[in-house]
C-alpha cells in the first residue's frame, strides 16, 4: 500500500488498513441511506401532524395535546431510553406550529 493512500485511508475514514476502509465506506453509505429515510419520515410526520393540528384547531381545540406529547415522549424513553427523550422532544419541536 503507498503512503497516499494510506494518508488518504486513514484521513477519509480513520481506517489503517484497505480492508476496514472499505467496510467502514460501505456502512457509510448505507447510514447515509438510512438518513435520508429518517429524514423523509420525519418530513411525513410534520405534515400529519400538521393535518391533526388544523383539524384540532378548526374544531376549537387547542393547537398542541400535552397529554399526547407525554406519550411520545414516554414511548420514545421506553424505546430508546434517555437519549430516545431528546430525539422526541426534538420531533414534537419540528411538528409543531406548522400549521
Amino acid at each position: 500500500m503507498s503512503s497516499i493512500t494510506t494518508a488518504g485511508t486513514t484521513t477519509a475514514t480513520g481506517a489503517r488498513t484497505e480492508e476496514a476502509a472499505a467496510l467502514i465506506g460501505g456502512a457509510r453509505e448505507r447510514i447515509d441511506a438510512l438518513d435520508d429515510r429518517i429524514i423523509g419520515l420525519v418530513q411525513e410526520r410534520m405534515a400529519v401532524s400538521a393535518v391533526i393540528q388544523e383539524a384540532r384547531i378548526t374544531s376549537g381545540g387547542r393547537r398542541v395535546n400535552l397529554s399526547r406529547e407525554t406519550a411520545v415522549l414516554g414511548h420514545y424513553r421506553d424505546a430508546l431510553g434517555k437519549p430516545g427523550t431528546a430525539l422526541a422532544m426534538t420531533l414534537l419541536e419540528l411538528c409543531r406550529g406548522r400549521v
